[in-house]
């Protein structure tokens, strides 16, 4: 009996998960799918099935600061393909998922057919974007790369503590936040700074904020 392929789908719509796991079934007879509604919930699926194939990551979940959810799995997991989907189409949102590591980006806005047939491709290797955004993407920016293999030196606490520097939080909350010293976040902090060539919480952030995309435009008609 062949092994059944397993995928994490993490968004945080219950409706486009619903319609990412139909296109998953057209792909693979038998598969196993693990859901996560936010970035928490997703790094804790990929720690519990690191035998997973495929992730397949929204930019806009909770916790998942733009760019920095793919940069996270893919500095922790690279041997895992990831796997963008997402409503923000703009073409330098599709180039920055390609060089922080991204295997594929898939517009929401596709129909199932094609998200199917992304999905299988990537899973063969591949690195799949839409045809009429992969002639006008161009070169990959050295300056992005060199940053997101910054980011991703980062160890897990390391990347909370700077998402919660983002947010405008104080050492001492942040170490009631995650029940360690005030002492230990000055030692992450330290460390941060080094890792991203900075030499201030403030110079921290605005590289980090480097990482954010702006929420997918709605047609209000």
């Amino acid at each position: 009996m062949a092994l059944a392929q397993k995928f994490i789908v993490a968004d945080d719509h219950p409706l486009f998960r619903a319609a990412l796991t139909q296109a998953l079934r057209q792909v693979a007879s038998q598969v196993d799918i693990v859901e996560a509604d936010t970035m928490e919930a997703t790094v804790d699926a990929v720690t519990r099935h690191p035998d997973v194939d495929l992730i397949l990551l929204d930019l806009h979940m909770p916790g998942a600061h733009g760019f920095s959810g793919l940069i996270q799995l893919r500095g922790q997991m690279p041997d895992i393909p990831v796997a963008v989907v997402s409503g923000s189409e703009e073409v330098s949102v599709v180039r920055r998922s390609i060089d922080y590591g991204a295997s594929g980006f898939i517009p929401k806005s596709a129909s199932l057919d094609v998200i199917a047939g992304a999905i299988s491709e990537i899973i063969d290797g591949e690195i799949w974007l839409p045809p009429e955004m992969a002639a006008a993407l161009g070169e990959s920016n050295e300056e992005e790369t060199k940053f997101a293999e910054a980011i991703a030196s980062l160890t897990p606490q390391q990347f909370r503590v700077l998402n919660m520097l983002t947010e405008g939080m104080l050492n001492k909350q942040i170490a009631y936040d995650l029940n360690v010293s005030e002492a230990t976040i000055k030692a992450h902090v330290t460390a941060i700074l080094r890792k991203l060539g900075v030499h201030s919480r403030t110079q921290a952030v605005i590289a980090a904020q480097k990482l954010e995309v702006d929420p997918p435009k709605v047609d209000s008609n």
